[in-house]
Order: C-alpha cells, then structure tokens, then sequence
C-alpha cells in the first residue's frame, strides 16, 4: 500500500527536466549589455554577470546574446559606405573546391567594386599569408591599388598582410566576426563561383577552378549577367 501511494506521488510530482530557465529580468539585462556594449563578447558579459551575483554559464550567455536585438543604422551606414565609395574599395577572400580526388583548393581572389573586375584569381593547396602578400604584389604594380581593402578574419590575413596592405597605401578594413555580407560583392561572388564549379566539376574528370572561374567572367556568360545585376 505504501509502494502504491510513493509511485502515485512521484507520478503526479512534476518535475522539470532539462536546463534551469533563466528569468525575464535576466534576459533583459543580457539583452541591455549588448546594446550597450557592442563590442562586449560572451566572456566579458558572462564575467560582468558573474560579478553581479548570477549563477549561470557562458554557453547560456552566448545563446541569448545571438537572440538580442541589434541597432540596424551601423549596417545601414555601412551599405552606405560601400556605395559611395565603390570606385576605391576592393576586397579578398577566399574559398574552397572539392576536387574529384577528396582533395581540397584554396582559391583566393580580389575584386574591386567599381565595375565589379576579378584582379586576381590563383589556387592553391596551402594557403599561406607570404603566399597571400605575393598575390598582392602582383594584383597593384605600379601605383595601382585601391584607396581601401575589405577582408575578413581569416587565419591567411594576419599582422603581415596587413602591414603589406598599408605600405600599398592601402586602408585595411576587417569585418565582423560571422558577417560576411559586410564584404559586398565578395560575398556573392563567391557563392555563384561555387554554383560553377559544381557544373564544371560535373562536365571534367579533374578540377579546373581557375578555368571556371575566370570563364563565368566572359561576355554573355549567364553567370556573368547574374552576377552583375546583383
């Protein structure tokens, strides 16, 4: 009788399982150090929160931080910017193809923004900031390099392509952390690019990233018209 009566208590206890939910109050006050704070991270917010006497932990942190509402005039003055200043801004990026035989390329390319011109296209199995500072070189000679460069945090753009970049008189311009739209025309262009390697790896026995590359660029190329009505 007793056994029955426990298992019917247990029954009928409801107990939450999963994570402890944070309050409301604790939401906001997450929410109100992003805004604040637009360039405060999970850790640092995680250690503010800490100090004030909350218990939870810098996962939880992160994930509210990702549901936070964000201020669009910064994106809206950037999209300005790259409009107004097209005519000297360029930008770099890489990307990577599969090759039939499981290996992978590295192609880096450099597009200006005026006309929307690949400067330099190469493809290489070990992508190196040296390597990175050789395709500079070759894509400015003589006194031809844009008034401002746009690239993102990738491990091949360190300190040293950036010091190279200056001394071209360049302005180096890095973007956010997971915000790839803010390089412009790079960013489409190296989604369609990758559309036409997948038909021209279909079509080849072997790889040929730089003959697609270059190829989608030639005129009355449906790749080129759609890239250009961008």
């Amino acid at each position: 009788m007793q056994g029955k009566l426990y298992w019917t208590w247990l029954l009928r206890r409801r107990v939450r399982a999963g994570r402890k939910c944070i309050s409301k109050e604790l939401r906001e006050l997450i929410f109100r150090l992003v805004a604040e704070n637009s360039t405060w991270g999970a850790p640092r917010i995680y250690g503010e929160l800490k100090m004030l006497g909350f218990d939870l932990s810098e996962r939880t942190v992160l994930r509210w931080m990702r549901r936070a509402r964000r201020c669009p005039e910064p994106a809206k003055q950037w999209a300005a910017f790259l409009s107004s200043h097209r005519e000297a801004v360029a930008a770099m990026d890489f990307f990577t193809v599969p090759t039939l035989t499981f290996g992978v390329l590295y192609c880096f390319f450099l597009i200006a923004h005026d006309r929307r011109r690949i400067l330099q296209c190469q493809v290489t199995g070990h992508p190196t900031s040296a390597w990175v500072i050789q395709q500079l070189r070759e894509a400015f000679p003589y006194d031809s390099a844009p008034g401002c460069m746009i690239f993102d945090r990738g491990p091949q753009f360190n300190n040293e392509v950036i010091e190279t970049v200056k001394r071209f008189g360049i302005q180096p311009k890095r973007t956010s952390f997971r915000s790839p739209w803010q390089k412009g025309y790079a960013s489409h262009c190296t989604s369609w690019v990758r559309c036409a390697m997948t038909l021209s790896t279909i079509r080849r026995l072997d790889s040929l990233t730089p003959c697609a590359f270059c190829g989608g660029l030639l005129p009355g190329c449906s790749n080129r018209q759609s890239f250009l009505s961008l």
